[in-house]
């Protein structure tokens, strides 16, 4: 699948890229696997502002996605890739054998039609669910869970996954999405193949409007806004900063880690996407 491009006929439409959705097979959900999704607008339950731009945005229903792959042993009919508003990815209906009807990310190179399944003894293709020690190294996966049980939380977004390097001691080396190296229990289960969508980092939205329908309200620079409201605030006119940036709260905006010391994940940690980055 790729990206679609418009005949400029208006401003909005100039430089605007969006996804032709050719590979998506139907546009109904499975009502089954609906839920209310409430609008929070980024407040918590005391009504304060805890994530701004928050606000707006087009109604839905949260899909409910088998993050899990729970079902052991029993094949599953892939029949329909669908759009989930909710996350950057596909999503995938599976119809298994004893008549449950479960969504999962849409791996690339996932056929409509082709049978999928999770466990030890499950085939290394795109959409089977393995244990970890049950993947051969070089492979990409995706949905990976950080403890065994605890359901997909790494490698989740569109285009992403992750790679087997290795195994020791009953861990297994995975490559992140963002150039970290890090350990997990051989016993973690792991979707093969690369998230669906990879396309969905290049889209334009061309437009305010489509973007408001997503739920993002405007940024507002610091310097534009009152000093009540940010530290850069204020001023007669426009006006310098006068310090280093920082946030609304008054933490320091370029260059501090953000990642509490001493947790107990570090040892897991081989390798940091920042020493990553540094070496390219």
């Amino acid at each position: 699948m790729g990206l679609k491009k418009f005949k400029p006929t208006s401003p909005g439409l100039r430089h605007a890229e969006w996804p032709d959705y050719s590979e998506l097979t139907t546009e109904e959900p499975e009502k089954s696997l609906l839920v209310p999704l409430p609008k929070e607008g980024g407040r918590n339950n005391q009504g304060k502002i805890t994530v701004r731009h928050r606000g707006g945005g087009h109604k839905r229903f949260y899909r409910l996605i088998d993050f899990q792959r729970d079902k052991v042993g029993v094949p599953a009919k892939v029949v329909s890739r669908e759009y989930d508003p909710n996350r950057s990815a596909w999503i995938t209906l599976l119809h298994y054998a004893d008549g449950e009807k479960r969504y999962i990310l849409a791996p690339l190179r996932l056929e409509i039609g082709e049978i999928v399944e999770a466990g030890e003894e499950a085939e290394v293709k795109p959409g089977n669910a393995l244990p970890l020690k049950k993947i051969p190294p070089g492979t990409l996966v995706h949905n990976v869970e950080l403890s065994p049980g605890s359901g997909g939380k790494v490698a989740r977004a569109a285009g992403t996954a992750a790679q087997v390097m290795g195994f020791e001691g009953g861990m297994a080396q995975l490559r992140l999405p963002s150039g970290e190296i890090r350990l997990f229990h051989e016993n973690c289960m792991a979707t093969i193949g690369q998230v669906s969508n990879p396309d969905h980092k290049n889209v334009k939205h061309g437009q305010a409007g489509r973007v408001r329908r997503l739920g993002r309200r405007p940024k507002v620079r610091g310097v534009a806004t009152n000093p009540v409201d940010h530290p850069h605030g204020g001023g007669e006119g426009r006006h310098r900063v006068g310090r280093p940036p920082v946030s609304p709260t008054g933490k320091l905006a370029h260059g501090p880690r953000t990642r509490k010391k001493n947790k107990p994940s570090d040892k897991l940690i081989l390798r940091r996407a920042r020493e990553e980055r540094r070496k390219r």
